[in-house]
């Protein structure tokens, strides 16, 4: 018994878990003890402000001892889970302001105020290059298309961010840009030659993989890669783990998988067995983010693969070594917060510089008659938060004009010509991630779209369009800049397709 305790405690130091809740229960942490689990990743409902959620962090590492990696998605853009600090621009925006000292400034600052919630390891930056317009789950949270300039955006706020304390880890290897499918929802494939994937996806990744400036650790996509591995999704392939990664290109850091929970792996393998072939491809640890009841089942077959060979002991600690020195050099400290005025600041200049014109946008003459027509509902994919509410557009937009607030339920069947031809300045604010249909892309005709979150719905709508790349209150301020003459939109779209 004593034999399969250990062996349990060796496979839940292989497993980051999740739990719901705001406090930690006594179930949550009887398991992480008997586990000896050391990393958990919060998400939006853990967290309601800065006190309750440093409390929890603070109890965390009580039970998980000196060596806990406390996990967050905090990329900036509409994929943040702690709203209240400082917000910052998405990878795109960055992308968009195509400066590297501002891109470090803001991993900078995102660790910061991370860090002194009591967070050490940093889901972020996003690799991935968005040579997809219909990509439903990237979009703005990647850096662009040019797999050079992307990864040199990208290695930049990574640099912040360890200057800061807060390990990154970069995402989604092999690539999650050219896809039209969500691995949440299913399992999808990228198949192009080794020759493309090598010159685009896979570029950004191998300078993140190597020299002085590595990633620290790096998270598996959930997709199918036939040039690389006909048969397995990357993060069960160890064609693509331990041959590529490990071997060909020398990467010494953490392999973490996505979220073992997504349909695209769960429905298709189960938890526990895709867990164990993650391990054996090469991952050194699982994301296991599911229920309390696949989580035991995933420490149950972790342990049933050590106790049987196929994942060796001397496997287990080289990954045990790994983990134990990211813990080391990046640990689990809270220090007090005392920038947020300065990097509220740098989060402004990053919305600010971001703004793109599209088409030529015209400013409506101060004071004017404007309808604004929004989504009644505010939606979340699951990564992402929920967009920003109509009411809170039209009440920025108050500050500057007269604003007859218009909602609609669903975008295929609202009816554009029916609205009144009484002279008002039409504005369409878009606020969520979804392209548009063949319905608005026909028929709608403002005259000034705010893509206020995913750039491509501009390219859906025969409009002019300001791009903001994210919604969150600084972005709706440079929006009210603009619009007053004080700003210019001197952004550039880092993606093909946009006019300037």
């Amino acid at each position: 018994m004593n034999d399969i305790n250990n062996l349990r405690k060796l496979a839940g130091q292989l497993i980051m878990i999740r739990f719901p809740g705001t406090e930690l229960d006594a179930a949550t942490a009887d398991f992480i003890k008997a586990n000896a689990i050391r990393a958990v990743c919060l998400f939006r409902g853990n967290m309601t402000d800065a006190a309750q959620l440093t409390k929890l962090t603070t109890d965390l590492r009580a039970v998980m001892g000196p060596q806990s990696l406390i996990a967050i998605d905090q990329e900036g853009g509409a994929v943040v889970r702690a709203t209240w600090v400082p917000a910052p621009p998405s990878a795109m925006a960055l992308g968009a302001a195509d400066d590297v000292d501002l891109a470090r400034r803001t991993g900078a600052a995102v660790a910061r105020a991370v860090k002194a919630l009591g967070f050490n390891w940093n889901f972020a930056p996003v690799l991935d290059l968005n040579n997809n317009p219909y990509n439903p789950v990237i979009a703005e949270r990647s850096f662009g298309a040019d797999p050079q300039r992307a990864a040199e955006l990208a290695l930049a706020w990574m640099d912040g961010s360890h200057a800061q304390g807060v390990a990154c880890c970069v995402k989604h290897f092999p690539g999650h840009g050219d896809t039209n499918v969500d691995s949440h929802r299913d399992l999808p494939t990228v198949d192009k030659p080794v020759t493309e994937l090598a010159r685009l996806e896979l570029a950004p990744f191998r300078t993140a993989a190597s020299g002085d400036r590595a990633a620290p650790a790096l998270m598996t996509a959930h997709i199918v890669y036939p040039a690389l591995d006909a048969d397995n999704p990357a993060t069960m392939s160890r064609a693509i783990l331990h041959d590529l990664l490990r071997e060909q290109w020398g990467y010494r850091g953490i392999i973490i998988t996505d979220g073992m929970d997504m349909h695209a792996i769960a429905h298709r393998y189960g938890v526990g067995h895709a867990a164990v072939r993650a391990l054996t491809a090469g991952a050194d640890m699982v994301m296991a983010l599911g229920t309390p009841q696949t989580q035991e089942e995933t420490v149950e077959a972790i342990t049933a693969a050590i106790a049987s060979g196929e994942l060796p002991v001397d496997a287990v600690q080289q990954r045990l070594d790994r983990l134990a020195a990211l813990a080391r050099d990046y640990p689990c400290a809270q220090p007090p917060y005392l920038d947020d005025a300065a990097d509220r600041a740098v989060m402004a200049e990053g919305w600010q510089r971001a703004l793109t014109a599209h088409g030529n946008p015209q400013r409506p003459a101060p004071g004017a008659r404007l309808r604004l027509v929004v989504r009644q509902d505010v939606v979340s994919d699951g990564v992402s938060e929920a967009g920003v509410p109509a009411a809170r557009v039209a009440d920025s937009l108050r500050r500057l004009y007269d604003v007859e607030l218009l909602t609609y339920a669903d975008a295929d069947s609202f009816d554009w010509c029916a609205l009144p031809q009484d002279g008002r300045f039409t504005v369409l604010a878009s606020t969520s991630r979804l392209r548009y249909g063949a319905h608005a892309r026909s028929t709608w005709r403002p005259d000034l779209h705010l893509a206020l979150w995913n750039p491509y719905q501009a390219l859906d709508i025969a409009a002019p369009a300001l791009l903001t790349y994210g919604f969150a209150a600084p972005a709706l301020d440079a929006v009210n800049a603009w619009l007053a003459g004080e700003l210019p939109a001197a952004g550039t779209a880092p993606v093909p397709g946009f006019a300037t």
